[in-house]
């Protein structure tokens, strides 16, 4: 008996595992992370760009993006991205009120592509205010 029910598992197991690789939304971006290099603190926004493309056959959805602090903001598409087609994420730093020095945020996106948590890095070093 347990013999049939440890079988049943992990053939359950293993169509669940091949029908999740079945195709899908599969997202594709030219880089993860992105480095502002040394600003001013006389001017603290700086504004990158992500750039992906869906590279699955199915509609890729992003349904959240959360930055790790609320001085770097992300916008996306709220629209869904047909396969094949692109897309891009802005994200902007503002420094203002914060201290000088190295930082380094993340924004996590939730899509419906087949990895579907994905961190987008921004960092930089901010210097102090001319006098």
């Amino acid at each position: 008996m347990k013999k049939i029910l440890l079988t049943s598992i992990f053939m359950i197991i293993g169509l669940v595992a091949f029908a999740a690789q079945d195709g899908g939304a599969d997202i594709k971006f030219d880089k993860t992370t992105h480095n502002f290099g040394t600003f001013s603190e006389d001017n603290p926004k700086v504004t990158c760009t992500f750039k992906f493309t869906n590279t699955g056959d199915k509609l890729l959805v992003i349904h959240q993006a959360i930055a790790s602090c609320g001085c770097t903001v992300p916008l996306y598409p709220k629209e869904p991205i047909k396969p094949g087609e692109g897309g891009e994420i802005t994200v902007t730093y503002d420094g203002s009120g914060k201290f000088p020095g190295h930082f380094k945020k993340s924004i996590t996106l939730r899509t419906n592509a087949k990895k579907e948590i994905i961190r987008l890095y921004v960092e930089g070093d901010m210097t102090p205010k001319t006098k």
